[in-house]
């Protein structure tokens, strides 16, 4: 077949994967990870390991004293990360002060209202008039750390997942897997699938493998899901084993290696938190959290301004976060339906002209 003959069947729209590809690596990839758990249990130092970056150098230290009388804060670490042209703006919030205090009730409030604003600021901006460069704040993930000590989950984890499932992909972790022997380890991970099952907490679910997979993807989809909770070690810490420097940690009994996967599930979470399903994560964090979100906002600013007018409406009413948030919602709403009612007078007033 000649060139020209060629031609006339190729259009050229199979160029648009490679398009998209182009204008994302341009453009950069954004995502916030929260991490939450008591204090001690290596929160940080498994987001070192994982970004291999140094997120926390000027962190203070608290005592046992200080940890107990402190309060749950919102810490934000912001840093970009360049690998191979690609470059991604990762953003971490920690929250010290989690799970410290002898009566920790209600103190996951402090999260789920950061969450919470971290939504009506991104619905602002969708709403606003500017939506070229919306910043995208929203939590995608986070990370619960569970103490390997004790016999499954405590109460405060039980309530802590339950107040963020509907918020976040929430993805429970056994912090200091190498506290546990083998066994141990079996048997917790069996105790906290079942505790979660049994309460009804709705942790991240990987997605199901398409049909077009080649085998390896879906052997490790298997492994990951067989996995969960994912029992950690974090080390920034290089030691020798048999000639070859690793990252992990020496104990007069041995070396604990963080990335063998015969210790401890290292890997399998950064392979799932980097390179398998970062994109699952966004999406549904926007097209499920978020949407459930947006919908109670806009059920909220209907019914009340239909009650205002004295106009039955059968959405019931579901609160915002701020009192602020409904004066920015109604004037949104006020000048769609100015637009709207000047569009049906300029089409009454074109068809009354025509007859």
């Amino acid at each position: 077949m000649s060139t020209r003959g060629r031609n006339i069947k190729y259009v050229g729209f199979a160029t648009l994967p490679n398009q998209v590809h182009r204008k994302s690596v341009k453009k950069g990839f954004d995502f916030t990870l929260m991490v939450a758990g008591e204090s001690g249990l290596g929160k940080s130092t498994l987001i070192n390991s994982l970004f291999l970056t140094d997120l926390y150098k000027d962190r203070k230290l608290l005592n046992a004293e200080e940890r107990i009388s402190q309060t749950v804060e919102i810490i934000k670490h912001t840093v970009d990360i360049e690998e191979k042209g690609v470059k991604l703006k990762l953003t971490i919030i920690d929250t010290p002060g989690f799970g410290d205090a002898v009566n920790n009730t209600q103190s996951w409030k402090a999260i789920t209202d950061y969450i919470d604003q971290q939504f009506e600021q991104y619905f602002r901006d969708e709403s606003g008039l500017n939506r070229k460069n919306i910043q995208d704040n929203r939590v995608h993930c986070c990370l619960y750390f569970i103490p390997p000590f004790g016999h499954g989950l405590r109460p405060v984890d039980v309530e802590f997942m339950k107040a963020l499932q509907d918020k976040v992909n929430v993805v429970p972790l056994i912090s200091k897997a190498d506290c546990l022997t083998p066994a141990e380890m079996r048997k917790m991970k069996d105790r906290v699938r079942e505790e979660i099952e049994k309460f009804g907490i709705k942790v991240y679910q990987f997605p199901d493998c398409d049909s077009d997979e080649d085998e390896e993807f879906k052997q490790q989809d298997r492994e990951l899901k067989e996995s969960t909770p994912f029992a950690v070690i974090g080390s920034n810490t290089i030691v020798e084993v048999k000639g070859q420097r690793v990252r992990g940690r020496l104990y007069p009994w041995g070396i604990v290696e963080v990335e063998n996967q015969s210790h401890c599930d290292f890997v399998k979470l950064r392979n799932m938190l980097i390179r398998s399903h970062m994109h699952d994560l966004k999406d549904i964090t926007c097209d499920v959290h978020y949407e459930n979100y947006r919908a109670q906002c806009i059920q909220q600013m209907t019914s009340k301004l239909t009650q205002d007018n004295r106009v039955e409406s059968p959405i019931p009413i579901l609160p915002l976060s701020t009192p602020d948030s409904f004066q920015f919602l109604a004037v949104t709403y006020k000048m769609w339906h100015c637009a709207q009612t000047y569009l049906e007078n300029s089409v009454f007033e074109t068809s009354a002209i025509r007859a």
